[in-house]
């Protein structure tokens, strides 16, 4: 019995060791997959904090320029402007009469620009001027000579 029990000894050690190697094969492929995604997260994460940081910094330089007086008049505006209404606002009321002229209410379009026609001058050029400036085209000197006419 002492042979049979070696020889079960021993197919109990060689499987053991079968199986620890076995785990070391599959553990360190695995280990590795896992070790990478980490590294990436903490990449992105530190990435991601970098151009917060960024951001932050850019807008407190774009700040203290404006203040300064280096930034233009016509870059704050545009800041200002990214979540209005009003440009859309003006282009429906520019279009609206080109598409009137096209159904039953023509005759009234009609009779609206020829009043529009014996307004005054200076409004004629105020709403050149509101129109413009929500379009973003400067209109500072030829409006002056607007005026002047």
């Amino acid at each position: 019995m002492d042979v049979y029990s070696d020889v079960a000894k021993h197919a109990r050690w060689w499987y053991n060791q079968r199986s620890i190697i076995m785990w070391q094969l599959l553990a360190k492929p695995l280990l590795g997959v896992v070790a990478d995604g980490v590294k990436g997260f903490v990449a992105t994460k530190k990435m991601k904090g970098e151009l917060k940081l960024t951001e932050i910094k850019a807008a407190k330089k774009l700040k203290e320029d404006q203040i300064a007086g280096k930034v233009k008049w016509e870059q704050s505006a545009v800041d200002q402007m990214k979540g209005s209404w009003k440009d859309e606002v003006s282009l429906i009321v520019l279009l609206l009469p080109a598409v009137l002229v096209f159904t039953p209410f023509q005759e009234h379009i009609h009779k609206g620009f020829i009043a529009l026609q014996d307004l005054p001058s200076y409004y004629h050029n105020l709403l050149y001027i509101a129109i413009s400036a929500s379009f973003g085209i400067k209109a500072g000197s030829s409006a002056i000579n607007m005026f002047k006419k």
